[in-house]
């Protein structure tokens, strides 16, 4: 792990405190687990219409952002419909949880209650994060700096040995975020300690030699029982889609920028059932016009491409919205794009990306 500490404030946006983009205010609405009832996504999709650009915009963390909201009353409109239990801690209810794992979402809602239960812990940085996987090794990957696997406590995706039964695996996570308040300095995450064992002293649970787990991440597109996984693309869902998904029932948001629709969806929703789908491999940073650091408009750039590797096009070199798992870098410059560091002009993109999938099928053979 990194002894590197953060010396800079953290600015991670909020309903309350909205980042100052180039569209607009940019606000950050937290769902913990990725859980939301139909009332609820409703209520996004009314508040994206009437106060931002109409549509909702998935995150890496399960999350959604609302952009150019330039009128007032989000907030208060968002209080109403449940989704800010707690305006001391909003920033900080930052939980994925595996979205195909009954364990991992019953647990979701009890941790966001005890979390913001803790008024010291509403001084946890905004980057800060829990996970909770069921077994299935999906979110377990996803950069989490404390993360209960089935029984297994991770600490910035390593195994700790520490084993916590299902019944003790809020208290233990809540046990660490406290540590963690503790003994962080200038820290944002865990990775930023020089030591870690403090975080999980008076844990209870028994120690095992600490395991290397396979992770498997990602949400399957397609029907799923009788749910149904789909994808927006480039992880936009406008309102309309949202509604549609409301209109099936209740959903899961995934870190994947996916989402989990638990009933039936309408066949003309225009979102990506095919697990085959080029579309499914590529995400990207919103770009511009909307960040005023962006060197391009990645994202129109991005929907040129065909057949990819997993590949991430960031606008600037801060890289939002870049997934956890390996992928390709595809990095904007002032006169076309860096492909995994080497100059790619844009018209040779696809070309590019599609060379680097045939070598990556190659050598998975």
């Amino acid at each position: 792990m990194s002894t590197s500490a953060r010396v800079r404030a953290d600015a991670c946006p909020g309903v309350f405190a909205t980042h100052d983009a180039a569209d607009g205010p940019l606000a950050r609405v937290r769902l913990p687990g990725g859980a939301i009832t139909d009332v609820r996504l409703r209520a996004l999709a009314d508040a994206a219409d009437d106060l931002g650009d109409g549509a909702l915009h998935l995150t890496s963390r399960g999350n959604v952002q609302l952009r150019g909201v330039t009128r007032p009353g989000l907030a208060a409109r968002l209080s109403v419909a449940g989704l800010l239990p707690s305006p001391s801690h909003e920033r900080v209810r930052n939980i994925l949880a595996s979205p195909l794992s009954d364990v991992a979402q019953r647990l979701a809602p009890a941790l966001d209650q005890a979390l913001c239960a803790v008024p010291e812990l509403a001084g946890l940085p905004g980057r800060f994060l829990f996970a909770l996987d069921g077994g299935r090794g999906d979110v377990a990957g996803e950069g989490a700096d404390v993360c209960w696997r089935d029984g297994a406590l991770l600490l910035d995706g390593e195994d700790t040995g520490l084993r916590v039964a299902a019944e003790h695996a809020v208290e233990a996570l809540i046990s660490v975020a406290r540590a963690f308040l503790r003994a962080r300095g200038t820290a944002w995450r865990v990775s930023e300690l020089s030591d870690t064992a403090p975080l999980l002293r008076g844990i209870p649970g028994e120690s095992e030699e600490p395991r290397t787990f396979a992770t498997n991440p990602g949400l399957p597109i397609g029907p799923i029982g009788d749910a149904i996984g789909v994808a927006p693309v480039l992880g936009r869902l406008t309102s309309a889609q949202a509604r549609k998904i409301a209109d099936a029932g209740n959903a899961v948001i995934t870190p994947w920028r996916s989402i989990l629709v638990r009933g039936p969806l309408e066949a003309d929703a225009g979102l990506v059932t095919d697990p085959d789908s080029p579309s499914l491999g590529i995400s990207a940073c919103i770009g511009r016009p909307g960040c005023a650091k962006s060197l391009a408009d990645v994202r129109a750039d991005a929907a040129r491409i065909g057949r990819s590797p997993r590949a991430h096009f960031a606008g600037c070199g801060r890289r939002c919205g870049k997934p956890a798992r390996e992928h390709v870098d595809v990095l904007a410059t002032e006169d076309g794009y860096l492909v995994d560091g080497a100059f790619v002009p844009v018209g040779a993109l696809a070309r590019t990306l599609a060379q680097k999938g045939s070598a990556e099928v190659k050598g998975q053979q």
